[in-house]
C-alpha cells in the first residue's frame, strides 16, 4: 500500500455480516496487502483471513475495553508509514462498532483514511424492509435501562421518518413488552440474522411479533427493529406537500401525476394530498 507524506494509510473495511461471500473484491485485495489489520475480536478475523487464503498478517486487538490504548499504537505504526485495515467483527466499523476514536485521531494527525464499503446491518435491513428509505435515522442500540428505553421508543415512534435501531436477543422480548404498551398497534418489521442461513423479516404489532418469536423459537440472533413513520407526523407537514406540488406543477406534471408523486415521495394518504393539490392546480387536471 502507497503512504502519503510518509504516513500510512487506514482503510476502514467492510467485512460480511452473516455469509461470507458478502465481501468486496476491494476489501480482499486491501487485506491481502496491508501488513496490519486491527480488528474486535482475532478468533473472528482469522476464521475470515483463513476463508480467504490470506495469511501473514500482523492482527491488532482494537475493542470498546482498550479502545484508547489500541488507537494510539496504530496511529504510531500508521505515523511510521505502516498502513492499517481496521474491521469489526461484523459489518462497517465504527457504525456501532469500535473504530470512531481511531479514525478522529487519524483525520487529527493527517493520515488518509480510506473507506472500502461494503455490508452494513442497517442498508440491508432497510432496503428490504418495505418501509421509506428516503428519510430514515439510525438510532444504534436501544438504552438498556427501562426508563431510557421507554423514553427512546416514546421518541422513536413520533418521528415522522422510518427509525432503524438494534437490539440484543437477550432484550428483545423486554422491549417488545414495553412497546406494547406504548404503541401496541404500530406495524412494525423485524430483521433477523440477516444473510444468515435462518435469515428472516417479521411484520406486525409488537405483541404479534413477539408471540411469534416465541412460538418459532426465534429468540436468538442479531435482530434489527425498523419502525415505521409516525401516522401523526405525516398529515402535519403542509409546507412540504404544497411546496412539492407546485414544483411538480411548474415542471408540468398534471395534477393526477403530481398527487400519486407526492403520495409515493412522502408516504401520505392520497386524500390528504389529493384535497391541497385542488388547492393548487384549481382543480384542473
Amino acid at each position: 500500500m502507497h503512504s502519503r507524506e510518509g504516513l500510512g494509510e487506514l482503510f476502514v473495511v467492510a467485512t460480511p455480516i452473516g455469509n461470507l461471500k458478502d465481501i468486496t473484491l476491494r476489501a480482499l485485495e486491501v487485506l491481502k496487502e496491508v501488513p496490519v489489520i486491527a480488528c474486535e475480536d482475532t478468533r473472528r478475523a482469522l476464521k475470515l483471513l483463513s476463508h480467504y487464503g490470506i495469511s501473514g498478517k500482523r492482527l491488532i486487538p482494537y475493542h470498546e475495553h482498550n479502545e484508547r490504548e489500541a488507537a494510539e499504537k496504530i496511529l504510531n505504526l500508521l505515523k511510521d508509514g505502516v498502513s492499517v485495515a481496521l474491521i469489526s467483527d461484523a459489518g462497517t466499523p465504527t457504525i456501532s462498532d469500535p473504530g470512531y476514536r481511531l479514525v478522529k485521531r487519524a483525520r487529527e494527525e493527517g493520515v488518509k483514511v480510506v473507506p472500502i464499503p461494503g455490508a452494513s446491518a442497517v442498508i440491508a435491513a432497510l432496503s428490504a424492509s418495505g418501509l421509506p428509505t428516503d428519510k430514515f435515522l439510525f438510532y444504534g442500540f436501544l438504552p438498556r435501562k427501562e426508563g431510557k428505553l421507554r423514553s427512546a421508543l416514546e421518541e422513536i415512534i413520533s418521528y415522522p421518518f422510518t427509525v432503524v435501531a438494534y437490539e440484543s436477543p437477550h432484550r428483545i422480548e423486554r422491549t417488545l413488552e414495553l412497546l406494547s404498551q406504548i404503541a401496541p398497534d404500530v406495524e412494525l418489521v423485524i430483521g433477523r440474522e440477516l444473510t444468515k442461513l435462518n435469515e428472516d423479516f417479521l411484520f406486525g404489532s409488537p405483541r404479534r411479533l413477539l408471540e411469534e418469536l416465541r412460538e418459532g423459537g426465534k429468540l436468538r440472533g442479531e435482530f434489527v427493529l425498523l419502525f415505521p413513520p409516525s401516522q401523526d407526523s405525516r398529515g402535519g407537514d403542509e409546507v412540504e406537500i404544497e411546496e412539492l406540488l407546485k414544483k411538480l406543477k411548474e415542471d408540468g406534471y398534471s395534477m393526477k401525476e403530481a398527487v400519486k408523486e407526492v403520495k409515493e415521495r412522502l408516504n401520505l394518504p392520497k386524500r390528504e394530498v389529493y384535497s391541497k393539490a385542488l388547492e393548487i392546480f384549481k382543480g384542473k387536471n
